[in-house]
């Protein structure tokens, strides 16, 4: 059929829906989702035989903005503190899957330069982390307490700084990236090169197993949380970038969006994290099962929840559609 053809056929149709849609406050949520399917049903013909026309470009917006009535308006509800975490903040984690990826690809190569460089450095670990901290740690070491620098400050008082540390670092790694990635990279960087300087200098001196079973019951959750808050700064650096068919400034726009969206849902992850380096941590005896149960219960959280949990979400919601959620990038706002 010719374009011309398939305009005149369906032209009264889309113009009643989204007349529908716009224009009435009450819509039956049930009644758009099967005006959805149809709709769904013509972008992907106009996708197949007309991929770079106006009718095309058309019929994908108009997807976004029913998409974006049925599944983020009705949130607006009491449940949309639920629906936020089970449905909002996984499939905005789904759609900018391989901006995470990047990112924990740039910190896992920092992290490999930082202990490759103190391993063939002895002064890089003393720049990196600081004159001060290396002496400490060193005199901790030798008094057979390598990690007790997590005892030196009152439980509660710890646990705030960090946590406050935390979500300002993650803050930064995100706005960061409005200087085109490159500032988020930098960021994502240094603080891998740091904890690869970190573990090997605890290696150097015979203590990277107490190391490694004392600062990851912490670290587990908050290293991740950099990884993910640096995900979030490459989403809004190659909105500007890599526009596709939008402006820039709508594309940066909905990166600003989903970006800080990823960022509080990283919060509650600070705050435990800081809890943990405040209120347990400290306790270098406790039984190395312990440890191991803390660290790779953390692990599994976070694989869980942002790695398959989004993928399962992603797959409800496009058998329920006929369509993936990301092919139609749902989160744009409506205009």
């Amino acid at each position: 059929m010719r374009e011309a053809a398939f305009l005149k056929q369906n032209a009264e149709k889309w113009q009643a829906f989204e007349k529908m849609l716009f224009q009435s406050e009450n819509v039956n949520p049930d009644e758009l989702a099967d005006q959805f399917i149809q709709l769904t049903d013509d972008l992907s013909y106009a996708q197949t035989y007309y991929p770079a026309s106006k009718t095309t470009a058309y019929l994908n917006e108009l997807a976004l903005k029913v998409h974006q009535r049925i599944y983020v308006n009705k949130t607006e509800s009491s449940s949309r503190f639920i629906t936020f975490w089970t449905e909002e903040l996984p499939l905005i984690v789904h759609k900018h899957r391989l901006k995470f990826l990047y990112s924990f690809i740039i910190f896992g190569i920092a992290i490999l330069i930082g202990a490759v460089s103190a391993a063939n450095d002895s002064s890089f670990v003393n720049i990196i982390l600081g004159d001060d901290y290396v002496h400490m740690t060193k005199e901790n070491i030798k008094k057979g307490d390598p990690m007790a620098v997590y005892k030196q400050t009152k439980e509660l008082p710890m646990a705030i700084a960090i946590t406050f540390n935390n979500v300002r670092v993650s803050f930064t790694a995100f706005v960061m990236g409005i200087f085109a990635s490159f500032g988020t990279g930098l960021i994502l960087v240094y603080n891998g090169i740091m904890l690869g300087s970190f573990q090997y200098f605890f290696y150097e001196h015979g203590e990277l197993t107490q190391s490694l079973l004392t600062i990851w019951i912490h670290g587990t959750l908050e290293i991740s949380a950099i990884v993910l808050a640096g995900g979030a700064g490459l989403i809004l650096g190659n909105s500007i970038l890599f526009p596709k068919t939008f402006s820039r400034l709508k594309s940066f726009r909905s990166a600003i969006k989903d970006g800080l969206k990823v960022i509080i849902g990283l919060v509650p992850i600070f705050i435990f994290a800081g809890l943990l380096e405040g209120f347990v941590t400290r306790h270098t005896g406790m039984p190395v099962f312990l440890s191991l149960f803390i660290i790779f219960g953390s692990l599994a959280f976070i694989i869980w929840y942002f790695i398959i949990y989004p993928a399962q979400v992603n797959r409800k919601m496009k058998s329920k559609f006929s369509t993936t959620i990301a092919d139609i990038n749902f989160k744009n706002e409506i205009e």
